[in-house]
């Protein structure tokens, strides 16, 4: 018998897990019947060693895959140096992620953080500064509709979807909710106590839905006009998701925020945000006003710049080649399924949407070792490895033609 059999002998069960789980584990979580045991590249194994082809990625972490041996390699060789030192000092890889972040980004300054969610807090408290720097009652804030910007207060604040805010109302004052790309409404909605326009350059929980162009340039003068700040949320569709550093980036020429946040793939697993912004927006933010523990610690710093490296490659170029080719293949799907309304997205973000609810199409892919998810109830959302192969693509799109025609909704 295989080690790798023995070892698995050896664990607990599936059951056993899920057991333990519901007796000790806060149950806020919706989780499907899968209980994962390892991974290798953009493949996925259970504790009987079936395998699945992970088209989710830890909703959008896992960027390198599994178990990538560049990304394991520095990994182990940090820990045996240095995870953690605070922020009470120096250690050698912050300044170097920050130099890489500004030179992608176009934003010179950077703060560390450890999700999307706590990066978000900290451009909100920099909205709040700058507002207050200019007039007290500079604090409105122009959100989207059907946008999603995290789980904390201040995030669920500026968040467009109510079924997320309305047990925890009455949350913050100042939004002003917009419908996406309605240009009329923005340029209606800024005014001088407009302290900052936050928006998603492709809304990812709300069903993966693109800005378009003309808005996100509207968007630009009129946070000029008004001195507020032009928020970007890459938590979903930065770092290379889209096939470019960050969506924005997809319009010729792009439109350049003061502040932007992002998280998810940067570290490929360790957790890891950061708030870029340009120096305008930096100045809001004095020294002791904000700060994070174990924000930017030398392990993910690291990991990230391996990742960087990796990106900058040629991995950056695989992500839009073979976003294009799973799209088209998906395209193609929809021409022979009537209930797929249409496909979007950019790079390897991606969503179809249906005229029906997903869930029943989620279950069966893992039943058929294929693993996605459905997002806003009726929108199949893919964001699988930036390593995914055309070859994996193919096995993909032939059992999700698999499921179009056999799952009864």
């Amino acid at each position: 018998m295989a080690t790798a059999d023995v070892e698995i002998e050896q664990l607990s069960s599936t059951q056993q897990v899920m057991e333990l789980e519901k007796q000790y584990v806060l149950q806020n979580y919706g989780r499907y019947p899968l209980a994962i045991r390892r991974g290798k590249g953009t493949w996925l194994y259970d504790f009987n060693g079936k395998r699945y082809l992970d088209l989710i990625s830890g909703i959008g972490v896992n960027a390198l895959g599994h178990a990538h041996p560049r990304l394991t390699r520095v990994i182990r060789e940090q820990a045996g140096l240095l995870i953690h030192c605070s922020n009470l000092y120096f250690h050698e890889y912050q300044g170097k992620l920050a130099e890489k972040l500004a030179k992608h980004s176009g934003l010179q300054r950077t703060f560390f953080c450890n999700s999307g969610t706590e990066a978000m807090e900290g451009a909100m408290k920099m909205i709040r500064s700058h507002g207050n720097g200019v007039s007290s009652s500079k604090i409105e804030i122009i959100a989207l509709e059907n946008s999603f910007h995290g789980r904390s207060l201040g995030a669920l604040s500026i968040t467009g979807q109510p079924k997320y805010r309305m047990d925890f109302e009455p949350l913050l004052a100042g939004p002003r909710w917009i419908q996406p790309n309605d240009m009329a409404a923005l340029e209606a909605s800024v005014n001088d106590n407009t302290a900052a326009i936050v928006l998603e350059g492709i809304q990812g929980e709300g069903g993966i839905y693109p800005m378009y162009a003309e808005f996100l340039r509207k968007a630009r003068e009129l946070a000029d006009k008004h001195n507020a700040l032009l928020v970007f949320d890459a938590t979903q569709c930065g770092v290379g998701r889209t096939g470019t550093w960050f969506s924005h980036q997809l319009i010729a020429p792009d439109v350049n925020p003061d502040v932007m946040v992002t998280a998810k793939p940067l570290a490929c697993g360790l957790p890891l945000g950061v708030v870029m912004c340009n120096e305008r927006a930096a100045a809001s933010i004095r020294p002791g006003m904000h700060g994070s523990t174990f924000g930017g610690g030398a392990l993910a710093c690291r990991a990230a710049l391996e990742f960087i490296d990796i990106m900058e490659n040629g991995l950056l170029e695989q992500v839009g080649r073979v976003g294009e080719y799973f799209r088209a293949g998906l395209r193609d799907l929809a021409t022979k399924h009537s209930f797929i309304k249409e496909v979007r997205g950019a790079g390897l973000m991606i969503g179809v949407e249906l005229d029906r609810p997903g869930k029943n199409y989620v279950m069966r892919g893992i039943e058929e070792g294929l693993l996605f998810n459905a997002t806003h109830e009726t929108v199949l959302r893919f964001l699988p490895p930036y390593i995914l192969t055309e070859k994996e693509v193919d096995r993909a799109l032939r059992t999700l033609g698999k499921l179009f025609r056999v799952v009864k909704v």
